[in-house]
């Protein structure tokens, strides 16, 4: 078939890889010139089986609340008159109930542990390097309370197949021993020996030249308009290239893999995917004490980020502001990363000249991803992975590949909206 993938992050650029794995003749539109120059470009750098735990869950309303008004807050929740939000939001507050979390946990480790087994394959066959480190997630709590309500969670993803241990502190500094000054702050930690790390851009661009050997077209600077249909069924697209003029692309199948912008090119179609942005912050800072600096990747539970060690840099992302489409940098939610970071590891890197990023993550109200076909024939969705793009990119990618094909999945795909 001949297939067209719109957008070119992690999500994207798997599917395709895949789709023509699978024989099939795939091109693939991106508005950017290259690939991973949005969403997928400077996040937090965690292959993360063991944070699976989506952002709705039963602790969730309450910190919600207590962080209104806190600019520098964890999780921003800027209330705007819009309809949209205000649903999504009820959704959310729905998907906090201990039965759904669970449901919606053991979604999203099957998907995540079949993700990082695929890069594995990945990274041995075509030979990729991204910074990547094989030294495990390390997560640390500070405060008992937040530590006692990790162990169901943590056990729960166990029982799952992933290998999250609970330990104390003594044993998180075995295994990061830069944490060694912070000893005395920690009151437990997890630690799953089997995620990893790396640059998410790096790894992506490297799938994208291997999959454009292979025979995948790319067209970059090329912004998607409209999905065409005819009898029902989709059959390409129209666009503009970055010469100004409309292009027609013809095809049997399209995947929209668009981040938090499919809604707005499905919508016209009466397809409303449960989609809001939420604008996550990344700071990278470059390391100038290599001892003091983390390898293993961390996840600070209090102020809610992630550190990854990329080669002699440090990337810490986190936070979410849940405000629209706006991808501005807040100068307080920044000044608090390097706040943070430099109160952790004060001599370890150079906090004078941050590079500070921004992006949209394509958040469900559940955190489950939304993969697979549309009620329009030869439509399908690849989107809504949130914070765990990285960590499901390569087995989404798979997961939709297999579909498109019409054979079996290896796994079974996460329930859809409209089923």
């Amino acid at each position: 078939m001949r297939v067209l993938v719109l957008g070119g992050g992690i999500i994207g650029t798997s599917s395709a890889w895949f789709l023509r794995a699978a024989g099939h003749e795939v091109t693939l539109i991106e508005r950017a010139p290259g690939v991973a120059r949005e969403t997928s470009f400077a996040n937090g750098g965690q292959i993360s089986v063991s944070h699976a735990e989506p952002w709705a869950n039963p602790a969730a309303p309450l910190k919600v609340l207590k962080w209104l008004g806190r600019t520098d807050a964890p999780l921003l929740f800027r209330l705007r008159p819009e309809l949209h939000q205000w649903t999504w939001a009820l959704a959310f507050l729905r998907e906090c109930l201990p039965a759904r979390t669970a449901r919606n946990i053991r979604h999203n480790v099957r998907l995540a542990l079949y993700s990082r087994a695929l890069l594995r394959v990945l990274r041995r066959e075509l030979t990729l390097e991204y910074e990547q480190l094989s030294r495990g997630i390390l997560h640390l709590y500070t405060t008992a309370a937040e530590y006692e309500a990790s162990l169901a969670p943590a056990a729960l993803m166990r029982e799952l197949g992933c290998d999250r241990r609970s330990i104390d502190a003594d044993e998180a500094v075995r295994i990061e021993p830069a944490l060694a000054p912070l000893r005395s702050r920690i009151v437990g930690a997890d630690y799953c020996a089997e995620d990893e790390s790396g640059d998410a851009a790096r790894f992506t661009e490297g799938l994208a030249r291997a999959a454009e050997q292979r025979g995948v077209r790319f067209a970059f600077d090329t912004q998607v308009t409209r999905l065409v249909l005819e009898a029902g069924r989709v059959c390409g697209a129209e666009a503009i290239g970055g010469d100004g003029r409309y292009r027609a692309l013809h095809a049997d199948a399209v995947v929209v893999a668009l981040g938090v912008h499919s809604r707005a090119l499905l919508a016209p179609l009466g397809i409303r995917l449960p989609l809001y942005p939420g604008k996550g912050y990344s700071a990278t800072y470059e390391v100038v004490d290599a001892a003091r600096a983390p390898t293993v990747s961390l996840t600070d539970d209090e102020y809610k980020l992630v550190f990854s060690r990329l080669g002699a840099r440090l990337r810490v992302a986190g936070t979410a502001e849940l405000n629209g489409y706006d991808r501005s940098l807040n100068d307080v939610r920044c000044a608090a990363i390097t706040r943070r970071v430099q109160a952790l590891f004060p001599a370890a890197c150079d906090y004078d000249r941050p590079l500070y990023w921004a992006g949209l993550r394509p958040v469900t109200p559940s955190g489950v991803p939304l993969i697979g076909a549309t009620p329009i024939a030869g439509l399908y969705v690849n989107t809504g992975h949130g914070t765990l793009g990285w960590t499901m990119g390569v087995g989404s990618g798979k997961l939709i590949a297999d579909l498109i094909g019409g054979g079996a999945a290896d796994i079974e795909p996460p329930p859809l909206p409209w089923e």
